[in-house]
């Protein structure tokens, strides 16, 4: 780890790893600011990863903040390290639960950014079970609705959910190591299109579940868009990939 000095106290920056959590490794980057009064005083501390969401990150600093508390006017850095290297994996579960909770509540009473509707092409899946098995389990964390599209060589994800879910969706698509290259080794998304972000209007229906689904045809595909009222939205973006 790398150490700084500042007029105000001294900074830690600490990478820690955290073996086969999520299906990958977690890497953690931890900045501890010890004010000149520490450890009388709390440190400040600033958490990032490429692997989790900034939720997921928020709620892994509160809970290195409260272990903090309990170790007040004793050093504490040592400990929290170690803390949070054997915690990690319940300390996201419970941030999965919370979040879920938090949708519950807000479901109906707030109207903040409406209903959202995303559509995404990928070009391939390599490791396809593994892949379609994590887009399960995105959208069920998420609360999000829709389908998984399968079509000869075209693959599409539809989405539906509050807009932060689908928000939180891209970002763990993009960040996260999905897939394998042509060496089998894990890799990160990386020829992912949006096809199109937009508000979900009245004459498009709400999926109620989210489903993995394979088409013979594309009329097959194009009668799923249609009967969710998405035939304008399949005819502007479908078609030009099959050229």
């Amino acid at each position: 780890f790398f150490i700084f000095s500042e007029m105000h106290g001294i900074s830690f920056r600490v990478q820690i790893i955290v073996k086969e959590l999520l299906d990958t490794d977690v890497v953690l980057k931890l900045l501890f600011h010890l004010p000149v009064n520490y450890p009388s005083t709390l440190p400040d501390i600033s958490v990032n990863s490429d692997q989790l969401t900034r939720a997921q990150c928020m709620n892994v600093k509160d809970k290195l903040l409260e272990q903090a508390k309990k170790h007040l006017s004793e050093p504490m850095v040592h400990d929290l390290i170690l803390w949070i290297q054997q915690h990690l994996k319940d300390v996201i579960k419970q941030s999965a639960t919370v979040c879920n909770e938090k949708t519950t509540l807000s479901k109906g009473t707030s109207t903040e950014d409406g209903i959202w509707m995303l559509l995404l092409h990928l070009d391939h899946m390599r490791a396809k079970a593994k892949y379609v098995k994590t887009v399960e389990k995105w959208a069920a964390d998420l609360r999000l609705t829709g389908r998984l599209m399968f079509m000869g060589k075209i693959i599409l994800i539809l989405l539906q959910g509050d807009r932060s879910s689908i928000k939180e969706y891209l970002i763990l698509q993009k960040t996260s190591k999905v897939d394998v290259d042509s060496s089998r080794k894990k890799c990160k998304e990386k020829m992912m299109s949006v096809l199109c972000e937009t508000e979900v209007q009245s004459q498009h229906k709400r999926f109620q579940t989210f489903k993995v689904k394979e088409y013979s045809t594309l009329e097959e595909l194009q009668k799923e868009f249609e009967t969710a009222g998405l035939t304008t939205l399949f005819s502007e973006f479908v078609p030009p990939l099959l050229k």
